[in-house]
């Protein structure tokens, strides 16, 4: 009984991996992106790119367990959930003061440490921002927030 249990399992969970799982990965730097019109030093971006791009963009850098079913779904259902909170591909999209907003947030979220998220530091080392880093990184945000508000 537990033979038959095994390769049914087998079975669903090598069937699971056909079925399609949308792909967060484009080629192009819509009009609409956040570097577009702000105009960030390469550190900077840099940065944003590492920390933030996967989850809050429309270029995911998939790692390899993105391939593998369930895990796939899961982490798809995290990026979507992550790019309907901030959206840096459509940034330019935003009201200016929903533009404000997302900026204040994001200088909050970094100075507490909740972004980027410590499960996904698990994962990617390199998205790990020192306290020199979030310092540049939330005194040019808070530049631009201020910029925009003359």
């Amino acid at each position: 009984m537990l033979k038959k249990v095994l390769i049914a399992i087998l079975i669903v969970g090598v069937g699971m991996q056909f079925i399609p799982v949308p792909k967060n990965q484009s080629d192009e730097l819509p009009e609409t992106d956040f570097f577009q019109s702000v105009g960030a030093p390469v550190d900077i971006r840099n940065m944003i790119r590492a920390s933030c791009y996967d989850c809050h963009s429309k270029n995911t850098d998939y790692p390899w367990y993105g391939r593998v079913r369930p895990l796939a779904w899961f982490l798809q259902k995290h990026i979507d959930e992550g790019k309907e909170e901030l959206n840096f591909s459509t940034f330019q999209e935003y009201s200016d003061r929903m533009k404000r907003e997302k900026i204040r947030s994001m200088i909050s979220q970094i100075r507490d440490g909740e972004m980027p998220l410590k499960e996904y530091l698990w994962m990617h080392p390199e998205a790990y921002l020192n306290e020199q880093e979030k310092k540049q990184l939330t005194e040019f945000l808070t530049q631009i927030n201020n910029d925009g508000n003359d």
